[in-house]
């Protein structure tokens, strides 16, 4: 696997171990830093998400654990879930290279359908990672998305395409997502009174993205 997303995070070591039925905490020791993964499923899955936290990392997602949620819940769907945990958080080109690392993983494992799904700065990653691995990226999901780094986003245009806001984030505005929307000729979904942590639309997230997901990787 010369030249692959794997190969240029400088993998030199890796563990794994089972922490619950159904949920695995992979680690791979790299050059430039440790990549963690939590990875819900059997390992068999056609259908696969790839969460991602915002500029400071973090694996649990927005709206109180909106990650494990998903990821306990659709595995019930046949579908897998991996939370990454960034070897370098805030470096857009190296977060796009684990993720990417990642899908070229899930695919060696079966996956053959893929949605990427980003909070805050991880907008960027998921969107930029569909763009690049346009043969098994099938949607898009971002939350509380900024702008920077997604205007690659008009590639993705055919494809499902569902951006989140609160029209009461303090740290990015609804107006991040509507761009990235726009250039994706994807949906917008404003959350009204939510901040840019989503907590109070945890349960509006969660119904949505468990008919959506499903959907798209059908």
């Amino acid at each position: 696997m010369t030249g692959s997303p794997f190969d240029a995070i400088r993998p030199i070591g890796s563990q794994q171990v089972e922490v619950a039925p159904g949920l695995v905490h992979h680690e791979v020791f790299c050059m430039g830093g440790l990549l963690t993964m939590l990875w819900h499923g059997t390992g068999d899955e056609a259908g696969v998400v790839v969460a991602l936290g915002g500029a400071m990392g973090g694996m649990l997602g927005p709206a109180d654990g909106l990650y494990h949620d998903l990821g306990v819940a659709l595995l019930e769907h046949g579908i897998a879930t991996i939370r990454i945990g960034y070897r370098r958080p805030n470096d857009l080109d190296e977060c796009l290279l684990d993720v990417l690392a990642v899908l070229q993983l899930a695919a060696a494992r079966g996956a053959t359908k893929a949605i990427t799904m980003g909070h805050s700065f991880g907008g960027a990653p998921a969107i930029q990672a569909a763009v690049v691995a346009d043969d098994l990226v099938a949607g898009v999901v971002t939350l509380a998305t900024q702008s920077a780094g997604c205007e690659v986003a008009d590639r993705l245009v055919g494809r499902p395409v569902l951006c989140f806001h609160g029209d009461r984030d303090q740290i990015l505005p609804a107006v991040c997502s509507e761009l990235v929307a726009g250039l994706a000729g994807g949906e917008l979904v404003v959350l009204p009174g939510a901040d840019h942590l989503l907590a109070s639309a945890g349960e509006q997230l969660r119904t949505r993205l468990l008919d959506w997901i499903p959907a798209v990787l059908r």
